[in-house]
């Protein structure tokens, strides 16, 4: 007799994992690859994914680690030329000083994240995340039993928050404020006096533990110095976690390499909970990283020159669209334009159709401004070249004439 495979109640997966909804992000990118197998003229405007390949000399260490036979387990938390060369980074980027007992190493920030929201909460305990926020954060906090307390911000403030915001949303079961600078999804980047400020208000909330994720680091023209917030802070630089990786500044995506600094307690845990998940990070990509922190710089300049040129003129052409306003971006590679007077020129019910009509109309995949906690907007990445960012921008003028 032949068994029918019935469809699996709904009962046996756990609250936790039903609240969560699947990455924004990697959906939009789905279905714009789906439609380009058609052959469907699709200029994607959705991933978060640098158009570079990887440098060269990164790229050979990489082969001369598999050649080496450099394909074995690692230390879960990373070999010590890895957690050697990330204690130089932060010392010499950020002028934090950490030991190799303060530094994990992950298959890329995103799993530091993980680990991080796993280690510190709980139910009844509380992550306070500032939106617009990058789309995992609060399906992390929910998958870790926590609760995400959103602290929203706005296109009218420059998508900043102050003291007084900030204080608000601080409570005695908050156990964590998530920060992240320059933004995804805004390019927007917290100056040394802005840290400061919210800084005054933690120190009245001794329990709160601040992680930054500093991914874009290194993607940043802004006219000041670069400031991690425990740099910024070093009073707070033993409740801190500071957050970053490869992925983005060295075009390493798929390499899978993040990292982070932190009190030895705090890392000693997120180790504890890597060791019964993944394990180590990739033992190539592990060799890879270390010739990325140690090795030239003058391609990450290279890359972040042609960011910033391609900010320029996306911000600038985006202004000109009927119902687009945007603000400008320091760091990162993505534009959040607020499109609400579009959507209803279109007469569409919110971003997510709006997106939707873009797919289909104007054959230019973003990201609907709601998967990052801001209804009204829409990402697009300008992590890609300048033609095709031109012939998306006439694209989307032409379906909103």
């Amino acid at each position: 007799m032949m068994l029918k495979q019935s469809k699996t109640s709904t009962a046996v997966l756990t609250e936790r994992v039903q609240r969560v909804q699947p990455s924004a992000t990697l959906t939009i990118s789905a279905k714009a690859m789906a439609l380009k197998a058609q052959g469907i003229d699709i200029i994607s405007l959705s991933a978060g994914e640098p158009d570079f390949d990887t440098p060269d000399h990164i790229k050979e260490a990489g082969i001369q680690a598999i050649q080496k036979g450099q394909t074995k387990y690692t230390p879960v938390d990373g070999t010590p030329e890895l957690k050697d060369a990330i204690v130089n980074k932060f010392s010499q980027d950020n002028n934090l000083l950490y030991q190799p007992e303060n530094i994990l190493v992950s298959s890329g920030a995103k799993q530091t994240c993980f680990n991080l929201f796993q280690a510190v909460l709980e139910h009844g305990k509380e992550a306070v995340i500032i939106s617009p926020y990058w789309v995992s954060y609060p399906d992390m906090v929910l998958l870790a039993n926590g609760s995400p307390v959103i602290l929203k911000t706005s296109f009218a403030n420059n998508f900043q928050f102050n003291a007084e915001d900030l204080d608000s949303v601080l409570t005695e079961n908050t156990r964590l404020l998530m920060l992240n600078s320059p933004s995804n999804p805004t390019g927007v980047t917290y100056t040394k006096d802005q840290y400061q400020i919210i800084a005054e208000v933690l120190k009245n909330y001794p329990n709160v533990l601040i992680a930054t994720d500093d991914m874009y680091e290194h993607i940043y023209w802004g006219e000041d110095k670069f400031y991690s917030f425990a740099e910024a802070c070093p009073d707070l630089f033993e409740r801190t976690i500071t957050i970053n990786g490869v992925s983005k500044a060295y075009a390493m995506t798929g390499w899978r390499i993040g990292y982070c600094g932190g009190p030895p307690k705090i890392i000693a845990a997120m180790k504890k909970i890597q060791g019964q998940s993944t394990s180590n990070a990739s033992s190539v990509s592990q060799a890879a990283a270390v010739m990325a922190l140690n090795g030239t710089h003058e391609s990450v300049h290279s890359m972040t020159r042609e960011y910033e040129r391609r900010h320029k003129f996306i911000f600038a052409a985006l202004n000109e669209i009927r119902g687009f306003k945007t603000v400008a971006a320091t760091g990162a590679f993505y534009t959040f334009p607020e499109v609400i007077n579009a959507i209803e020129y279109l007469n569409l019910t919110d971003d997510i159709e709006f997106s939707d009509y873009l797919l289909e109309k104007a054959r230019v995949a973003v990201v609907p401004g709601t998967a990052f906690g801001a209804k009204g907007h829409i990402r697009l990445s300008f992590a890609t070249s300048m033609e095709l960012l031109k012939e998306a921008v006439s694209r989307i003028k032409e379906v909103l004439k």
